[in-house]
């Protein structure tokens, strides 16, 4: 769903090699992070005429519009979020499930990722790439992502990968005091941290393509 700047280096023709190269770049920075995308591999999660780019540092597409992101540009969205052990997550945008698969693998068995995508095909790709992984902390949804899920809320994290003119109300409604959210807004990555009901505090991160958010 983004696409950030390309890399000099070789490119990577196995997932442990994208990880290396992540890792060696300091993209990926977090162990837990670390061994989560070495865990979830990203050619699960692409379409198959594509799977001789599998490892390539750029968005590739999954139909209906839209890509999976480039593997640099999911890397410093989680590295930005620091998803931890336990949390409950909102994701917006469950595309190819590729994100969805890295936060159950980071938050571990007691925590939920709940993942809510508006093309109810998307969500169905979804569904049956995260069957190759045995994932028990998954919530999928076919919604609109701006209203967020209220009965589901409130959560510690919340993370989107569709580009909006705000980061939605509802969204911010639903964080937990101390939450974080990591989201685009326009060409940035916004990183916003709750401070108290109504205080945030905000970080731009400039430099990114994102599709919208619908």
């Amino acid at each position: 769903t983004a696409n950030l700047r390309s890399s000099r280096s070789a490119p990577a023709v196995t997932n442990q090699q994208l990880v290396e190269k992540l890792v060696f770049e300091k993209t990926l920075i977090t162990p837990q992070i670390i061994n989560a995308f070495k865990a979830v591999d990203r050619k699960d999660f692409i379409l198959s005429e594509d799977h001789d780019r599998a490892y390539e540092d750029r968005p590739l597409p999954i139909g209906y519009g839209a890509t999976i992101s480039q593997p640099t540009t999911v890397a410093i969205m989680l590295e930005k979020l620091q998803p931890e052990r336990d949390d409950r997550i909102l994701e917006i945008g469950s595309g190819s499930g590729y994100m969805t698969a890295l936060l159950a693998k980071i938050i571990m068995e007691r925590g939920k990722v709940f993942s809510i995508e508006y093309v109810p095909e998307l969500k169905g790709l979804a569904e049956f790439n995260l069957i190759k992984y045995d994932l028990g902390n998954i919530a999928l949804f076919a919604g609109d992502g701006k209203i967020g899920l209220k009965s589901y809320g409130p959560f510690d994290k919340i993370i989107s990968s569709a580009s909006g003119k705000e980061i939605p109300k509802a969204c911010k409604g639903q964080l937990k005091a101390s939450g974080r959210i990591v989201a685009p807004l326009g060409d940035s990555l916004v990183i916003l941290d709750k401070l108290s009901k109504r205080k945030f505090k905000e970080e731009k991160i400039p430099g990114f393509v994102f599709v919208p958010l619908q």
